[in-house]
Order: structure tokens, then sequence, then C-alpha cells
């Protein structure tokens, strides 16, 4: 998924998916206990581990980004690939080591691995206090209280409803310009490779009402970029009689229509809040995206101009067995339409994994040339790997041995490289509207921040703030980043 963060404290970057971002945010209101959160994974990982902030600061807690002085220490897990959980597990093993000289520390799993592992975290391998699902962050302090008493603390009970609507997040290692909102949660798309949807249930669509009063608040503090989140945005469909039964069965007694707002709506209800509110939005599914969207985005200045648009395989017969529900032809055919409405300049990353079950040689090419073809910006690539409990793990065979994986692996690691030199490349020379985010890592004597097109631009610092919009002129780049000068402040 499209995870770029900023101004964080990086506890393992290894792998994209294993990265944990840990709290870096001290807060001392002279509450009497303390809580410290790590998250690991998505996006949308990080947007939960800031909405469970917000419900333990309402119930009694302070935030603080040393666990040695935590009185509860959160992991808010993902599990989407095997790397990502043992990277879970050496912290819990870590922290685990600290409660043997502070016997009242209470741990604590939150998220997707807590879903999938349930309470054999608690019984089997006893490494946690508490075990909470991603639809349960309301009960958390119920569960402390439970665990503090010495009773099984675990909830992982998954909602047809909950969207956490009504809970303002507390923004976490924020550089106070850019955003997550949640506008949906779950997923009905039955990849087979992907644990997701059993371990984040269902989809339900948050109302827009509540997601547009987020956005003017974040925009009101100073932000000026929000992205909106959902396991497959496009599919976001929301109607005030449809999310409430009692006004459902009253219009379908009268035969009355109802309105439904979808993805494209709600994307110009949020760009409409202000044309300086930059809009972005992850991840959008292949099957889903639609002209309508893409003609939204062209109509919004202040919609960014840059599609999350996972491949996974350019096969067609792979994507059947991955259950994508498109093929080769759809996945480019959609390519097509997004250069033809957007322009070559709009930017397009995907993911890919190689190695899944039966993929030979010839299905593989059909993946580089796949590449070749869109010339992704960017891409998020991984072998197979098998996960317990998915349609794959259970009714196909996880054939392809693991070196043939990596070299596979390898192979789009470099096509994706060539490919993303190329496009930067067709950036030198023009100049470019970048929200500065803040400071480069390299050197506190320059700036950092994005185009339109997700790009990371990297510029002398002089004169110029956080937060501001400038004109840079590019003039050189690498396969990841863009460098220039400014040329014009707005």
């Amino acid at each position: 998924m499209d995870n770029v963060i900023t101004d964080i404290d990086i506890v393992d970057n290894k792998e994209s998916e294993a990265c944990g971002v840990k709290i870096s945010m001290n807060e001392n209101t002279g509450k009497a206990r303390k809580m410290y959160i790590e998250s690991y994974g998505c996006q949308m990982n990080f947007s939960d581990s800031e909405i469970v902030t917000s419900v333990m600061k309402q119930n009694g807690f302070d935030t603080t980004s040393d666990y040695n002085e935590a009185d509860v220490v959160f992991l808010n897990t993902c599990s989407i690939r095997e790397k990502a959980e043992q990277t879970v597990r050496n912290r819990l093993n870590h922290f685990n080591a600290v409660k043997k000289k502070r016997p009242d520390m209470t741990i604590g799993i939150l998220g997707c691995m807590a879903e999938r592992l349930k309470e054999q975290l608690l019984e089997e391998e006893k490494i946690v206090d508490i075990v909470v699902g991603p639809d349960a962050y309301r009960d958390l302090p119920n569960l402390v209280q439970k665990s503090d008493e010495g009773q099984k603390a675990v909830n992982t009970f998954l909602s047809r409803e909950e969207t956490y609507a009504d809970i303002s997040p507390v923004r976490l290692n924020s550089n106070g310009v850019t955003a997550f909102i949640s506008i949906m949660r779950g997923c009905d798309n039955m990849c087979s490779f992907c644990v997701v949807p059993f371990t984040r249930g269902r989809e339900r669509s948050r109302d827009p009402q509540s997601i547009v009063k987020e956005a003017q608040e974040l925009y009101n503090q100073g932000y000026k970029e929000v992205t909106l989140l959902g396991q497959n945005v496009d599919s976001y469909k929301w109607s005030e009689e449809q999310n409430n039964k009692a006004r459902l069965e009253s219009f379908e007694k009268k035969g009355t229509q109802f309105t439904i707002i979808n993805f494209a709506n709600l994307l110009e209800m949020v760009a409409k809040i202000n044309p300086s509110l930059r809009v972005r939005f992850s991840t959008s599914h292949p099957k889903d995206i639609t002209d309508e969207v893409l003609y939204t985005i062209k109509k919004h200045d202040n919609i960014c101009k840059y599609i999350h648009l996972p491949a996974q395989s350019g096969s067609s017969r792979v994507l059947e067995l991955m259950n994508r529900t498109y093929t080769r032809e759809w996945y480019i055919n959609r390519v097509d339409a997004i250069r033809e409405i957007l322009g070559t300049e709009c930017g397009i990353s995907s993911d890919m994994i190689t190695g899944f079950c039966t993929e030979t040689e010839e299905e593989h090419q059909e993946t580089l040339t796949l590449m070749d073809y869109v010339k992704y910006d960017f891409s998020y690539m991984f072998f197979y790997s098998e996960r317990p409990g998915t349609l794959a793990e259970k009714k196909l065979k996880d054939d392809i041995p693991l070196e043939i994986k990596k070299r596979r692996l390898a192979e789009v690691i470099e096509r994706q490289q060539i490919s993303a030199l190329e496009r930067n490349k067709l950036d030198v020379g023009k100049v470019h509207q970048i929200l500065i985010e803040g400071t480069s890592k390299r050197s506190d004597d320059y700036l950092f921040g994005r185009n339109t097109a997700n790009k990371v631009v990297i510029f002398p610092k002089e004169q110029y703030k956080k937060g501001q919009y400038v004109n840079v002129l590019v003039e050189d780049c690498t396969t990841a980043t863009l460098t220039g000068k400014v040329v014009t402040q707005f």
C-alpha cells in the first residue's frame, strides 16, 4: 500500500510491511497512567493507532514515547506477510524482557495479528495480557481493567457497523501538514492470498458528513493535505437511508428512491473544502476504479494526480487464481483511461507478487511486460508468502521454490528501478508545485515535499518553511527522488 510517512521513528524498515512506527508524542496532563504504542503495516493501522490513542486519552491515560515509563504498551499489528508477524513477535519478546523488571506493565496486541491468532496469544504463548481486534478499540479501557484484575482480556468481535466516525483521532507523529482520514473499514474482495477480509471484516463506509467535518477541522488546524484511506476506496458507498435501517424500511414502503454517495461524490465534497487543501486517496482496486472518479480528479486541481493501482500479476490466469476478478486486458484498459483522462504525468504505483502458486516462467514474463507497458513511478514488490486461513492456503499448493520466488522478485525490482528512473527523468527541467512537509533527513539545509504525482522533491531550505506551497524547478533525479530549487513561492 501507499505508505509514505514522514517525521517518524522507524523501528525496523528492512521490509515495508514490517516497518514499525512508535508514538513520538509525550503528553503529561497529570493523569495517573501512561500508554505507549507502536504501529506496523499499512496506513490503516497508523490511522487506527490514532483512534486508540484518542480512546485511551478519554479514559485516563497520557502518552509517552518511552516504553520504559509506560504502564500500558500496545503493538498495532499486521498479518499481511510472515515477516510482519515475526517482527512483532521479536518486539513482544523485547517488551516481555522489560516486563520481568516491571511486572506491573501491561502488554496488549491490537489489529490484524490479534484478530488472526485471537486467544492463542494469551493461552499458548502467554506473551501478551490483552488481545484486541480492529473493531473493538472502544472496549480497550474495559479490557485494561480486566487485565489489571487478572482476568482474560480479549475482544476480537468483527462488527458490521463500526467505523469510529464519532471519534476524533489524536494525530501521532504528525508533521502538522499531512494527515490520514479513514473513510471505510473492512474488505469484501476475497483475494485468495489475502488475510484482510478475515482480520478486518466486511466492508462498511463511514458517513460523508463526518469525513468532510474531519477534513475541515484538519484544514482549520493548519493541515494542508489529507489522504482518504480504505482497503478499497473505489467501493465507498453511503446513503442516509441504506445506512439507517429504520429510514430504509420507511423509504422501501413508500417506494421512494434514495441517493447514494459514491467515492467520486465524496472526493468532490472533500476537494471543495478549500482549493489549497490537497486531497489524496489509497487504495484503488482495478476492478472498481471508474471514469467518473478520474474525471472528478481532473476537475479539481487540489485532488492529486496520483493513483495506487495494485496489479499483483501481469498474467490473467494467475490473476484468476488470486481471485482478483479482472484480467490483464481490463487492467491495461484502466491504465489507458488514467493516461487519457489525467495525462501521462499522473503518477501510477502498484503492488506486485512474484512466485504465486503455479506461476510459470512465461507468466512471470507477463508481469515484466505489464511493467514495461505501464512504467510505474514506484511499486511495492514481494515474493508470495502463504498466510494461514486464506483461500490460497486452503485450496492451492505453494509450489514455487523460494530461490525462484526471490530470483523473480529481483527481476521485478530491477525492472521497476529502470521504469522509476525513466519516469523521473521526464520531470527534470520542469517546474512542480510542492507542498513542503519538513526538513530532509540527509541535511538540515534542505527541505522536502511531494508533487501532485506523490514524488519526493528535495531543495535548498533558504527562507521557506514547512506547510508552504512552492514552485520547484527539478534539476536532477535518482530512482527515488527529485532534486531542484525554488523558483516561485505561493
